[in-house]
């Protein structure tokens, strides 16, 4: 099995939760290969980029997504356009919605006009909030290769929101109390995890 693990906003390849993800997996399953793509990119490139990258390790073994915040929107977008499954953590559903912050004074702007720089280098533009907005999640195609972790205390994110529209779309959806929106207990739930990604290839 290949998992990709796709960091969130303000992170990059080393995440501390891919990091886990792949050192858990090196320990206890040495048969799963674990990548960690940089993902500071405008959105166009990320999901082709993704799109390429599963096609590629699809050749030689399944592959899975999991996605956290952000990369848990893109996890989905990925999965709908050639059917991997997918597991999200506190994932974005309305990024065209959420990123508007760093866009609150201004009105009118240059398409190239900077918004923002994530940690990992990506300089947000209105251009990207346009990609969003044209490239909404309004439908999963394989409710059945989704399924997603939801901390009840996430303070970045509305959790109800994620919920509901997954829960809508026929998705797996479990809702974990307490917690926040970094999954900071994710390494103590890798068990369950690997077990969820197993589960999800069988379907």
């Amino acid at each position: 099995m290949n998992i990709i693990y796709i960091h969130g906003l303000d992170s990059d390849a080393n995440s501390t939760k891919g990091i886990l993800l792949e050192s858990y997996c090196q320990q206890h399953h040495a048969d799963i290969n674990v990548y960690r793509p940089d993902l500071n990119s405008a959105p166009t490139q990320v999901f082709e980029q993704l799109v390429r990258l599963v096609t590629e390790l699809n050749r030689e073994d399944k592959t899975v997504l999991i996605g956290s915040s952000l990369g848990g929107y893109f996890s989905t977008l990925v999965s709908n356009h050639i059917g991997c499954p997918a597991l999200l953590l506190n994932p974005s559903i309305q990024p065209h919605v959420t990123l508007q912050r760093f866009a609150h004074e201004f009105l009118e702007l240059p398409e190239n006009q900077i918004l923002h720089t994530t940690a990992g280098g990506w300089e947000i533009t209105p251009a990207d909030l346009q990609w969003f907005a044209d490239h909404q999640l309004v439908s999963i195609n394989y409710p059945h290769k989704i399924a997603v972790l939801l901390k009840e205390d996430d303070e970045l994110l509305n959790a109800e929101l994620s919920k509901d529209f997954y829960q809508t779309q026929g998705a797996t959806v479990t809702v974990q109390a307490g917690g926040d929106h970094r999954f900071t207990d994710f390494g103590e739930q890798l068990p369950m995890v690997i077990d969820m990604l197993q589960r999800l290839l069988s379907t």
